[in-house]
């Protein structure tokens, strides 16, 4: 094993497809418990969930709507991560720091708004 190489990349199959299970599962966890943003996001997905059954017309604008929520927790989890490596660096203000975590969070917002355009429309053309 060279230098250059993650001591903790060894696994293959289907051990490496367990452990990495495992490790989403506590990133999930984690987000939820240590992220008040991801548990809000979390419970509007929860509630949405049924709603897209009902709003959506046919499977693909269903998928759309599902989609559009499971793409506002990826890119908050993405935005999370970003924050959580940022403040293992450092603490003290920096404009690095700063313009990292700003554009993680500008992620966020693109994600709930197109998230609200997806819905919007569909509940458009559900009314009309």
């Amino acid at each position: 094993m060279s230098a250059d190489t993650n001591p903790h990349k060894g696994r293959t199959g289907l051990d490496r497809i367990i452990h990495a299970a495992g490790y989403s599962w506590s990133g999930l966890k984690a987000a939820y418990l240590g992220e008040s943003a991801f548990r809000q996001e979390v419970w509007l997905c929860v509630v949405a969930t049924p709603l897209a059954f009902w709003l959506g017309r046919g499977w693909v604008q269903i998928s759309l709507l599902l989609g559009s929520l499971v793409a506002v927790l990826v890119v908050e989890l993405l935005n999370s991560a970003v924050e959580a490596v940022v403040d293992r660096v450092s603490f003290e203000l920096h404009d690095l720091s700063k313009r990292a975590k700003d554009i993680a969070s500008a992620a966020v917002l693109l994600s709930l708004l197109f998230a609200a355009g997806v819905w919007g429309a569909a509940a458009w053309q559900h009314l009309t």
